[in-house]
Parts: C-alpha cells; structure tokens; sequence
C-alpha cells in the first residue's frame, strides 16, 4: 500500500489470473471510465515493439467498483486487469536456480516461498495497478491545479539525450511516443535503439535513465521534517522494480559546483515570485517552491537474460542457468508511464494533504492581549 490520503494497494502476480489495484481516497464527483486509465496501461503494455518482451498482454482494465454513471463515489475503487498469456511453465529451471541479481533468492528468505513464475510480486507486471491509479491520480490533478507530468528516457547505457530537454516545457508525451524508446533527442534516440537492439541480440540486456518533469505544480507542497517532496519522489520511484537511484534537481552533478553558482536566485515572473535557475528542481527545504518539479531515475540491467550464467542453486550446488521466458532487454521504455504514475501518485497526496491543512487553517491570527 502506498500513500496517506489517497492510498493504493496492489495486489495479483505475474502469472496469477489478473492483477490490480484497490485506490481510496479518490475525491468524488470526478467523471471517470476505463478510457481515462486504458491510455497509459497501454504505454506501459508488453509486446509494444521489437525491444520489449514479447509476451502478449492487451492490459484491459475494468473498473470495478466506485463508480456509478461515470462518476467516483468517494467509496474505494477497484481496478482489474487479466493476465491472458502466461507461461508458467517457462519457469521451471528456475524453481531450483536463483537468478542471479533477482528477487528470487531475497523472497526466499524472507518468506520462505515464493512465486517461481515470472517472479510474482517482484515482478513488472505488479506496476500496472501503480499505473491504473496514477492516471485517476493525474486526471485529478489536472483538473484542480492544471498540473502535467512527462518523463521520457534520457540515457541507455552510455548515450545520453540532451539535457536542455528539461527545460522545453512544449515536450509532450505525443512527442516523446513519436519513437519506440521515448526519447525526444532523435539522434541520442537512434542510438539507444541500436544499443538496446545489440543487448537483445546477444541475449543479454542495459540499463538506463528516465527523467520526469512535473509542471504547475503548487508551491507549499510537502511535509517537513519526514515527509519532505522529494523523499516521497525517492520512495516513490526506488519502490519501482529495477530502481538503482534517484535525483532531483542538479543531483550528483550539483555535488560540483559551489553554493555561488548552485543557488537559485529569486526573480518576479508574471506576477509571482520564481527562481531564475531551477537547480533545486522545484523543491526547497522539501517543501515545493512553484518551479517545475525535476527528477531522473536510473534503471539497471534486466536481471533475467537469455545467456547462459555460472551460479549456484538455492542449495549452494554449482549450477548454469539457461533462463527462458519472456524479457525486455532493457526496461527504460515501458517505464516511462510508472514514472510518470508514481509521480502523480505522491503529488496528489501532497496535494490533498494541503488542502486539508488550509480548510483546517485559522485565517487571521487572534490578536494577543498585551
């Protein structure tokens, strides 16, 4: 489950019947059908192209509960999606033999079972619910505060988009979508294609970055001291399977540069104070300052490759493992809508927590008896 106000749970594995979500919290009166969500389910599906898995999945999902005549209730919405091409039985060297640098040994010792199918819960497929509810998520905070979230891949191994990109705030994901790896650099993008194409080739696989910016988003947004923006960006995003790091802002890059040329200064812009440099990526003392909102994430190699690896069995017994099923040579691209749902999914707790705050605020302080 994650979130406070608006909270989600996901439940179903990768080879199970279907997976889903429970969301509560979703104000009412919302108009919402499954047309609002199937968008960005279909962004995230398997089988897009020749650089994904090739497992065939159509991701419908169905709203279940929570809604009547096209409006949310305030009453916990269900959403289902059908798992329709599973291949268990893709799986069967590995119910013996980890993989090496998957969940499969840590589920073990936590749990002392697992789902040796696909990897059950540590599976990518446990994202779509993630992204059925960031889309209500994100309709919902389009229509109170106009706010629009686009990320898009900026690295595969070591080719790198243009990083002038966070700056176009006319970059819209019907750009980024005009290529299979979503990146609106076409000459960084044309490469990424072949790198990722030659890792699939020699059935091995990369990793890569994706970048998220979050436009109009309020200032005031966040909880101090534990709660910060950015530390629930950073849970947010390190929860996503395959999640090795997390920046905001200048990030490592800014670990460079002195306080003199780090800091953001302040400026008058259409009538509101801004800042004329956004190197704190939106948020200061965890708290959003009004500026675009600017996170990258990076993504490591797919841990289940067609090469055949030395390792050892849960035994300890030397072993090789010639892993089968169906795998993305390197995820970046399907990631994309995840990003861009968890996102939306710690804004609009932030943002409905502040809500209550102001409903709750005394607007003028009593005066103070001298």
């Amino acid at each position: 489950t994650f979130g406070h106000i608006f909270r989600v749970t996901t439940f179903g594995e990768s080879h199970c019947k279907g997976v889903g979500c429970i969301v509560d919290g979703v104000p009412p009166g919302m108009e919402l059908v499954e047309a609002d969500i199937q968008g960005q389910l279909d962004r995230r599906r398997p089988g897009q192209n020749a650089l994904t898995t090739k497992r065939d999945e159509k991701d419908k999902v169905t709203i279940m509960s929570g809604t009547e005549f096209g409006l949310t209730l305030g009453s916990p919405i269900g959403l289902f999606v059908p798992n329709e091409d599973q291949r268990p039985g893709d799986y069967s060297e590995m119910r013996a033999i980890p993989r090496p640098s998957h969940a499969d040994f840590t589920y073990m010792l936590k749990y002392g079972i697992r789902s040796s199918s696909g990897g059950g819960r540590s599976s990518a497929r446990e994202t779509i619910g993630r992204v059925a509810a960031g889309a209500i998520a994100e309709k919902w905070l389009k229509l109170k505060y106009g706010v629009e979230i686009v990320a898009w891949v900026s690295a595969v191994g070591d080719i790198s988009a243009d990083t002038s990109l966070e700056l176009n705030r006319e970059l819209s994901r019907e750009i980024i979508d005009q290529n299979i790896i979503r990146c609106p650099d076409l000459t960084a993008a044309a490469q990424m294609e072949k790198v990722v194409a030659a890792a699939r080739d020699d059935q091995d696989s990369i990793g890569g970055v994706v970048t998220c910016v979050c436009r109009n988003v309020p200032a005031g947004w966040g909880e101090p001291c534990f709660d910060k923006l950015e530390a629930m960006m950073a849970h947010a995003m390190l929860s996503i399977p395959a999640t090795k790091g997390f920046e905001i802002g200048s990030g490592f890059a800014g670990t460079k540069l002195r306080g003199s040329k780090h800091n953001d200064p302040f400026v008058m812009k259409n009538g509101k104070l801004s800042t004329v440099t956004n190197n704190s990526g939106g948020i200061q003392g965890g708290i959003s300052n009004g500026e675009d909102v600017v996170i990258r994430v990076a993504f490591k190699p797919p841990a289940t490759i067609g090469q055949s690896q030395e390792t050892a069995d849960f035994e300890g017994i030397s072993a090789v493992l010639n892993a089968k099923g169906r795998h993305d040579p390197c995820v970046v691209a399907r990631a994309v809508p995840i990003v861009e749902a968890m996102a939306a999914l710690v804004l609009i707790d932030a943002g409905l927590t502040q809500l209550a705050r102001n409903v709750g605020a005394i607007k003028k302080p009593p005066t103070v008896a001298a």
